[in-house]
């Protein structure tokens, strides 16, 4: 992302339906997007809208097993 110009990543990236999530994070990176598809080449191509739709750079981690997601969160500890 340039400095100069308007953090809009977010709002030019809402129209892609295989974006489960977008996180915005600390470190390198500026968002994390959790997204589904069925194929590596469905992927590839994804990749090519989210660069071309938000002008960003993109590095992707693929997942190979899931053990447990939307685990309820648990209540806040009284003191």
């Amino acid at each position: 992302l340039d400095p100069a110009q308007p953090d809009t990543a977010p709002e030019l990236l809402a129209h892609l339906e295989e974006i489960e999530a977008c996180h915005s994070v600390a470190g390198a990176a500026s968002y994390l997007l959790l997204v589904r598809v069925a194929t590596p080449r469905h992927l590839e191509s994804l990749l090519r809208e989210v660069r071309a739709a938000a002008n960003v750079s993109t590095r992707t981690t693929v997942v190979l097993q899931t053990f447990y997601e939307n685990r309820p969160v648990a209540p806040a500890a009284r003191t």
